[in-house]
């Protein structure tokens, strides 16, 4: 037979085998098998599949491979021929050992070694079977059995908790072994390669982490302050127990798996337990951790304003505020578990005493009432206005006011209990006087005053707002007595209307300061009179002598001092600002109403001797602002604070006629002399109870003024 022609048929059928057997790479031997048509030569054209399955069956293609005699595999395994699982001419398969490494093959036969050119590689599937103990606790130890374990690099747990290989207890091709971290929680457990791309193998079962339990917590209710104990099960896994009122206890008197003891936050308020290992999972309990009440056994029923009252009961301690009918709060004092002493208000009303504590408890004494002033005499009974009496009787130190006869009344707070002198008004009328006290209860007094009308100008009434250049009008009795007027800083007046018996008017001059203010009356005899308060609207002028600090309307966003550049607050349309001049809030400021902390490109504030001149500024309020809780008003210079209230009338914050007007604050000891040309600037608005709306108030012409 043609040898080529042979040899032609040979390779076509070895390649048609090869496709057939192998969808693996399969590899050619060391040997030139041109000339292998020599009969009795012992050729290897392949062997494969490659990479191969360790147990898995590895075939080795050529001729004459009957006379093979034995394979040895990289690790000194040598496989002999009675091993072969298929041994003919054109045909040798193995198994392939489990404890085969990479490395060149050596197929042995009596015309001597064939090697391979390229080494033996293999198919190592990382697999989880199973996982013992389950459930665990963290800590615990973990046994995971399954196959070429010994390839792992990383454990991970629930929820993306890992260990890396040099935190294994133990690893081995069929077993791995580690300590489940304190953050695992349950659900599969995956192993990774810990290559930059990773094969990652998930367990088929979850992985139950244990939670801790608990059996009971002890007293309840408990004393705020006070131990708590916790029993039940794996309590040693705990590192946050959760409690009502926001409550988080992570430092304990004592702890172990089968019971906690950690002590009460006072400010724990009633609520479920909730226990939190390293984990973070939550476990909550059905029944209510409930806070001690304080109870009263013993207090006072009658009492008088500003006296300190005992009172008793079981658990005083726990008491933070007293709270007394009039919403007013007293004073505590020599507080403990079965007393304390409480200053009471002056304006306690009638009624009970709610006793808080931080939990949020509440607990009610019984009524209480105050006790009233009495009159015992009033010398003298005739008198002329003007003139001062003399009240004797008890407990007169609770009187803040007394009203004459034609609703007049005098302030007052007398500094004994037995009597007081007070002034009658020069426009007083002959009747009884009324007491009242800062509580509000009023004492009528059983004998009437015999009043004679002073010999001297009285005014009863005069106008509320005015503006300078405007009319002053003043109604009262002996007007006509009246010489002269003046008004504040000693300007006289000189341009008058109506002057008659019970009537003044006189225009206010045009260099009158605006805010509240009063005038001097002179009477020809040489009696003074001072009116009562009125308002002269407007603004004072800026003069010569002014120093501006801010006046709203020359700034660009150039110079960091724009109005929407130092709008911190966010309080103001800063670009109706920049139209208008100045500022109007249009909501409630978040402290800052305009303020900033780096150098004044201008040149710096202005600086000026405190002692000589006092801080100005321009205030308008479209519409009364109603208070609804304690505020400040607070101008900062060179970090520095003028502390001011707003313009007030009665309950609101209000000027003159809803216009423009000006608020004048005393700086002289406030601000250090001279005052700073540098540093934190800002206006500021500060309230307790975040209720008062100070919407549609406006500023302009923050200023120092010469006094």
């Amino acid at each position: 037979m043609n040898t080529k022609f042979t040899n032609f048929i040979r390779y076509t059928l070895l390649f048609i085998l090869i496709g057939v057997i192998s969808t693996s790479i399969l590899l050619t031997s060391c040997k030139d098998n041109s000339n292998d048509g020599t009969i009795g030569i012992v050729v290897l054209n392949s062997y494969g599949p490659m990479p191969v399955a360790r147990g898995s069956e590895l075939r080795f293609i050529g001729n004459n491979l009957d006379k093979v005699t034995a394979i040895s595999l990289p690790g000194g395994i040598e496989i002999l021929a009675a091993a072969f699982v298929t041994k003919t001419a054109t045909l040798v398969t193995i198994t392939v050992p489990q404890d085969a490494v990479e490395g060149l093959v050596v197929v042995k036969t009596p015309q001597g070694d064939i090697t391979t050119k390229t080494p033996i590689g293999f198919s190592e599937p990382i697999s989880i079977a199973s996982f013992t103990p389950d459930p665990i606790k963290a800590g615990q130890e973990l046994t995971i059995t399954g196959d070429y374990l010994n390839l792992v690099k990383e454990v991970i747990f629930t929820d993306r908790v890992s260990v890396g290989s040099a935190a294994f207890v133990s690893q081995t091709r069929t077993q791995l072994k580690v300590i489940v971290p304190a953050a695992a929680q349950t659900g599969k457990i995956s192993v990774s390669d810990g290559k930059e791309d990773p094969i990652i193998v998930y367990s088929t079962a979850l992985l139950n982490v244990k939670l801790p339990v608990i059996t009971t917590f002890l007293p309840n209710p408990v004393k705020a302050g006070t131990n708590l104990t916790i029993t039940g099960t794996d309590l040693d896994l705990i590192k946050t127990v959760a409690l009502g009122g926001s409550q988080n206890v992570t430092s304990f008197v004592s702890q172990t798996g089968t019971q906690l003891v950690l002590k009460i936050p006072n400010l724990t308020k009633d609520d479920t337990l909730r226990i939190i290992p390293a984990s973070g999972v939550k476990v909550k309990t059905l029944t209510k951790l409930v806070l001690v009440v304080p109870t009263v056994t013993e207090i006072p029923t009658s009492v008088k304003n500003g006296a300190i009252i005992t009172v008793k009961g079981t658990d005083l301690d726990l008491v933070t505020v007293a709270t007394f009918a009039g919403n007013v709060t007293g004073t505590i004092s020599n507080q403990t578990a079965a007393s304390m002493d409480i200053t009471v208000p002056l304006k306690a009303t009638d009624g009970t005493v709610v006793f808080s504590t931080n939990s949020g408890k509440t607990v009610a004494s019984a009524a209480i009432t105050y006790i009233k002033p009495t009159i015992t005499t009033i010398a003298p009974l005739a008198l002329t206005a003007g003139e001062e009496i003399t009240i004797t009787g008890t407990d007169l130190d609770l009187v803040r006011k007394v009203t004459f006869g034609g609703g007049l009344s005098v302030d007052i707070t007398p500094a004994s209990a037995t009597s007081f002198n007070v002034a009658v008004p020069t426009a007083a009328t002959s009747g009884t006087i009324t007491l009242e006290t800062a509580n509000g209860s009023k004492v009528v007094s059983a004998d009437a005053l015999a009043v004679t009308a002073a010999n001297k100008p009285v005014v009863t009434g005069i106008t509320a707002v005015v503006k300078p250049g405007n009319k002053l009008t003043l109604t009262g009795t002996k007007l006509h007595l009246v010489e002269s007027i003046y008004f504040a800083g000693n300007f006289k007046a000189v341009l008058y209307g109506i002057r008659s018996e019970t009537t003044i008017e006189v225009y206010v001059p045009l260099t009158a300061s605006s805010g509240q203010t009063t005038i001097t009356l002179n009477a020809f005899d040489g009696a003074v009179v001072v009116s009562p308060v009125f308002t002269i609207a407007g603004t004072d002028p800026i003069t010569a002598g002014t120093k501006m600090i801010y006046d709203f309307n020359i700034r660009s966003a150039s110079d960091w001092h724009a109005v929407d550049w130092d709008n911190w607050g966010g309080s103001y349309d800063a670009a109706t600002s920049k139209a208008n001049g100045y500022i109007t809030l249009v909501a409630r400021p978040g402290w800052w109403i305009l303020g900033c902390n780096h150098p004044d490109p201008n040149g710096g504030w202005p600086s000026v001797d405190p002692t000589k001149y006092v801080m100005k500024i321009d205030i308008k309020v479209a519409k009364p602002i109603l208070i609804t809780g304690g505020y400040e008003f607070i101008i900062r210079i060179g970090g520095q604070d003028v502390k001011t209230q707003l313009m007030v009338d009665g309950n609101y914050i209000a000027t003159p006629n809803n216009d423009w007007a000006t608020l004048t604050i005393p700086i002289s000891g406030i601000l250090s002399n001279p005052t700073k040309s540098s540093g934190d600037f800002g206006i500021i608005l500060s309230y307790s109870d975040g209720g008062t709306n100070f919407a549609g108030l406006s500023f302009d012409n923050l200023r120092y003024d010469p006094k």
